[in-house]
C-alpha cells in the first residue's frame, strides 16, 4: 500500500508539472535557509564544548563599581593575586589558572613575525583544558622559567620539518626561551585560541613582570583566571563568598567597588558582553535571531505548499469522491495526501542539500565563519535534517490531507466544493502570515541599513580617515629622530603618540581628586584615562572648548590635565571656560587643569561617551598616529616603510588604518543587515511563488466568469484589476499588520546604541511600496493572460 502511495504521489507530481515545479522549489529554498541557519546556530552554541571539563570551568570577572554605585567597568580579567588567594582560601575549588595574553617579537634563524596570540599560562591549564599536546610533557612543560610551547602551525612556520623540541627562540630581541613541546590549535569554536603558551613562572622575572607584581598588584587586571569546579557545585557558594574574601585579602571596604563574579566557560560566546574579553564572543539574541528567521522561512515555503494544494483541491474532488465510492476510508486518503507531500520534501531536500553545499564558503565570507561539509555529516545533524523533512513535509499536507479528504460526494457532484474554494478563508488567512514576515524582514533590512549610514555619517569629533596606526613603544629620545626623519616627506601630516587608540575601549582609569577649599577631595566619578603627547590632539583635529593643548614650551604640563567636556560637566563645570586654571589630581598626579577638549567618541556609538582626562605621560605609550598629508598614500606609506627597515631591519613594519578599524566595530551589524537582507528577498520570492501559483489556480477558477464578463464589453485593464484586487487587498493588511510589529522589534534593537538613528516614515513607505509592487508585477502577469483569453476558448473551458 505504501508504495502505491508514492506510485501515486510521483503521477500527480508529472500531471500538474507547475504546481509541482513551484512547491519544490519553494521548499527546497525554505529548506536550504534552515539548514545554512541551522550550520550557524550550531556552531555557535557548540563554543568551548570541546573541552572535557566544559561543564566545571569557571571563568573570574571583575566587576568596578564608582562611588554612587553604579558600574564603571566590567572586565573580563582579573588582578594576578587573586589565582593564588581563590585556591588557598577556598579548598574546594580544584584548579586555578591564570593566563596573561600578551605578544612579541620572534626570531628563530632567518625567520622573523610579530606574533599576536601568545598567553602565559600556568603549568596546570592541561588540567583544566583539553589540549591535544603532540610532542612534550604536558604536566611539564610549562614548569620553568622561559619555557614557550608552540600550536602545530606556528611549529611548522618557524621550524619547518626539523623537531622544534629544545630549541631556542628570541622574543623582542631580548629574551631566549626554549621550545618544550607543540599543541594542536584549538577548534575555530573556542573562546581564546593560542598559538603559543609560555611558563608563567617567566613572570617572575623583574624584566618581564616581576614576581613582587603578582602577589601585590590589584589595579593591573589584565589576567585570565579560570577556576575548575568539582561535579555538581553551586558556583553560586563561591560568589556569594567573594565580598569577604575581597575585604579580607584586598581592604577591609572592597567589596564596595569591586565585584567578583563567576561565569560559566560554555556562557562566555554567546551571554558574556564585557568591557574586556579574551576574543570578540557573539550573541545569544542573535541565535535566537537567526533560529526565527529560519523557522520562518520554512514556514512560508509550507504555507506556500498547503495553499497551492487547498486551491488544486477543486481538481482531485472527483478523485476523492469516486475513491470515497469505491471504499476508500478516509485514513487512507490521508495517508495518500501526506506521502504525496513528504515526496515532494524529499524532493526539495535532495535539491538543498546541493544548494547549501554550493552556499557554505559564501556563509563562511561573510559571517566569519569556518563551517565544513563535514558538519553535515554529523549524526545529530542528520537527525535533524530527517526530522525536519518529516516535519515540514507532515506540515505542510497536513491541512491539504484533512481538507480534501472531507468532502462529501454528492457535494462535489453538485459544485459546492468549487464555490468553497473560491471564498478561502484560511487561504487568505495564510498569504497575509507570508507577507507580514516577509515585509518585517524588508523593514528590519532597511532600518539596520539607516543606522550603518548614520554610524559612517556621524560627527566623531575627531578626524578618522587618512590616519595610519603603527604599534611603537620605544622612548621619547629616539622618537624624536624618527620624527624629524618621518617630517622629510611633505606627505606626512601630524605624528602623535598614545597609550589607546580611538576605536579602542577606555579600560584605564585611577582616582580623580577635586579641589575642596585647601584641601583635595575625591571625585565623585570615574574618569578614564588617555596617555598622549603634545601632538596627539592636532593628529586626530579635535577642536578645544577651553583652554590649550599640551605644549613642549611649558615644563610644568607634565602635571596638567585636559579633560573633555563630559568630564568637565559631571565635575560641575557647566562652562567648560570656568574647568581652566582649577587645581586637580589624578592617581598620584596633583596638578591643574589647562584645556577642556570638545566631546569625541572615542569608543564605538554603542558607548556613551565617557569622561576622559589626557595626561602628559611619555613612559606609557603604545600607538604612534600617523596623519597624511594629501592623498598620495603610496608615497607615504613607502617613506614611512623606508624609515622603518632602516631603524629596526630586523623588526617587519606593520600598520592599520584607523577608518578601516572603526568599520569593523560594526561587522556584527553589517553581517546582519546582509543576512537580514538576503532572506528577505528570498521570504518575498518564496511567498510571490505561491502567490504566481494562486492567481493561476484563480484565473483558471473564474475562466467562465471572465469569458461571460468581456461578452458583455469588460476591458483588459478592468479584469486585471478584478483579478489582482483580491490579492493586493491581502498583501496590504499584511503591511498593516507587519509595521507596528517591526517597529517593535528594531527600536529595540536600536537601543543598543547609544548613539542612533531614528525609525522614518519612508522605511515603512518603501518596505510597502517594494511588497505591493513586487505581488502586483506577479499578479499582474497571470491576469493579464487570463484577461487576454479569447471568449469562446473561456467558454468552451467549461
Amino acid at each position: 500500500m505504501l508504495k502505491n502511495y508514492f506510485r501515486i504521489a510521483y503521477r500527480n507530481l508529472l500531471r500538474y508539472k507547475t504546481f509541482s515545479l513551484i512547491n519544490i522549489t519553494g521548499i527546497a529554498i525554505g529548506l536550504s535557509c534552515f539548514l545554512l541557519l541551522a550550520l550557524y546556530v550550531k556552531d555557535e552554541l557548540s563554543y568551548d564544548r570541546h573541552h572535557s571539563n566544559a561543564d566545571r570551568i569557571y571563568r573570574l570577572s571583575r566587576t568596578f563599581l564608582a562611588k554612587d554605585g553604579t558600574v564603571s567597568l566590567r572586565l573580563g580579567h582579573a588582578a594576578p593575586p587573586f589565582g593564588p588567594l581563590i585556591k588557598q582560601d577556598f579548598p574546594e575549588v580544584e584548579e586555578v589558572v591564570r593566563m596573561l595574553g600578551t605578544g612579541a617579537l620572534i626570531t628563530y634563524g632567518e625567520h622573523v613575525f610579530n606574533e599576536e596570540n601568545m598567553y602565559a599560562a600556568e603549568q596546570n591549564i592541561f588540567k583544566v583544558f583539553s589540549f591535544n599536546v603532540l610532542q612534550g610533557n604536558p604536566d611539564k612543560a610549562l614548569e620553568n622559567p622561559f619555557s614557550i610551547m608552540f600550536s602545530r602551525p606556528m611549529a611548522e612556520k618557524y621550524f619547518g620539518k626539523e623537531n622544534p623540541l629544545g630549541k631556542s627562540v628570541r622574543l623582542d630581541n631580548q629574551l631566549n626561551y626554549t621550545v618544550t613541546g607543540v599543541f594542536e590549535p584549538l577548534p575555530a569554536q573556542s573562546s581564546f585560541h593560542p598559538d603559543f603558551l609560555v611558563s608563567f613562572s617567566t613572570l617572575n622575572d623583574s624584566r618581564v613582570y616581576g614576581a613582587e607584581e603578582l602577589r601585590t598588584n590589584w589595579g593591573n587586571n589584565s589576567f585570565s583566571t579560570f577556576l575548575l569546579l568539582p561535579a555538581n557545585y553551586d558556583a553560586g557558594k563561591l560568589v556569594k563568598a567573594f565580598p569577604a574574601f575581597q575585604n579580607r585579602n584586598i581592604e577591609p571596604k572592597a567589596s564596595t567597588y569591586s565585584v567578583l563574579h563567576l561565569t560559566k566557560l560554555t556562557d562566555i560566546h554567546l551571554r558574556s558582553h564585557l568591557d574586556s574579553e579574551m576574543e570578540a564572543n557573539g550573541d545569544i539574541q542573535y541565535v535566537y535571531l537567526f533560529s526565527a528567521i529560519a523557522v520562518f522561512i520554512l514556514l512560508i515555503a509550507c504555507i506556500n505548499y498547503m495553499n497551492l494544494a487547498t486551491a488544486r483541491a477543486a481538481r482531485r474532488a472527483r478523485e476523492v469522491g469516486m475513491r470515497k465510492v469505491v471504499g476508500a476510508k478516509r485514513s487512507q486518503l490521508i495517508y495518500q495526501f501526506l506521502s504525496e507531500s513528504i515526496l515532494v520534501v524529499c524532493i526539495a531536500l535532495m535539491i538543498s542539500l546541493l544548494i547549501v553545499v554550493l552556499c557554505i564558503p559564501l556563509l563562511n565570507n561573510f559571517a566569519q565563519k569556518q563551517l565544513n561539509l563535514g558538519m553535515l555529516a554529523d549524526p545529530v545533524f542528520v537527525g535533524v535534517m530527517v526530522f525536519i523533512t518529516l516535519f515540514t513535509g507532515f506540515l505542510a499536507g497536513s491541512y491539504p490531507a484533512f481538507f480534501m479528504t472531507s468532502f462529501q460526494p454528492i457535494s462535489v457532484l453538485k459544485g459546492r466544493i468549487t464555490t468553497a474554494l473560491k471564498n478561502g478563508g484560511l487561504r487568505q488567512t495564510l498569504v497575509v502570515a507570508q507577507f507580514a514576515i516577509a515585509v518585517i524582514l524588508m523593514i528590519s533590512t532597511a532600518v539596520v541599513y539607516s543606522q550603518m549610514k548614520y554610524v559612517q555619517n556621524y560627527k566623531l569629533g575627531y578626524t578618522k580617515d587618512q590616519v595610519i596606526l603603527i604599534p611603537f613603544s620605544e622612548d621619547s629620545t629616539k622618537y624624536e629622530a624618527i620624527k624629524q626623519e618621518m617630517k622629510q616627506s611633505p606627505a606626512i601630516g601630524e605624528t602623535g603618540r598614545s597609550s589607546r587608540i580611538p576605536s579602542g575601549r577606555l579600560l584605564d582609569s585611577w582616582e580623580a581628586y577635586v579641589a575642596k577649599g585647601d584641601s583635595m577631595a575625591p571625585a565623585s566619578i570615574v574618569l578614564k584615562s588617555l596617555h598622549v603627547d603634545e601632538d596627539f590632539i592636532p593628529v586626530y583635529k579635535i577642536k578645544m572648548a577651553a583652554g590649550r593643548n599640551f605644549s613642549r614650551e611649558y615644563g610644568t604640563d607634565k602635571e596638567g590635565f585636559i579633560i573633555n567636556e563630559t568630564a568637565a560637566k559631571m565635575l560641575g563645570w557647566k562652562d567648560p571656560a570656568k574647568a581652566i586654571g582649577n587645581r586637580f589630581g589624578y592617581g598620584h598626579i596633583r596638578g591643574q587643569i589647562i584645556g577642556v577638549t570638545r566631546d569625541y567618541h572615542f569608543e564605538s556609538l554603542h558607548q556613551k561617551i565617557a569622561p576622559v582626562v589626557m595626561l602628559l605621560n611619555k613612559g606609557n605609550f603604545n600607538w604612534l598616529s600617523v596623519q597624511i598629508a594629501g592623498k598620495d598614500m603610496n608615497t607615504a606609506l613607502s617613506h614611512l616603510e623606508k624609515i622603518w627597515r632602516n631603524r629596526y631591519p630586523d623588526r617587519p613594519f606593520q600598520y592599520e588604518f584607523l577608518d578601516q578599524r572603526f568599520a569593523r566595530l560594526y561587522t556584527r551589524e553589517q553581517t546582519q543587515q546582509m543576512i537580514f537582507g538576503i532572506f528577505a528577498g528570498i521570504a518575498i520570492f518564496i511567498s510571490c511563488l505561491g502567490l504566481l501559483g494562486l492567481s493561476i489556480f484563480m484565473a483558471e477558477l473564474r475562466t467562465k466568469e471572465i469569458g461571460v464578463r468581456k461578452v458583455l464589453g469588460a476591458s483588459v485593464p478592468s479584469l486585471v484589476l478584478l483579478l489582482s484586487n483580491d490579492f493586493l487587498k491581502l498583501v496590504l493588511l499584511a503591511i498593516v499588520i507587519a509595521s507596528p510589529i517591526a517597529w517593535y522589534g528594531m527600536n529595540t534593537w536600536l537601543q543598543d546604541f547609544a548613539y542612533h538613528t531614528e525609525i522614518s516614515w519612508w522605511v515603512f513607505a518603501l518596505a510597502g511600496l517594494l511588497s505591493t509592487g513586487i505581488a502586483l508585477f506577479t499578479v499582474s502577469f497571470q491576469s493579464i493572460k487570463a484577461a487576454l483569453l479569447n471568449p469562446v476558448e473561456s467558454l468552451r473551458s467549461e
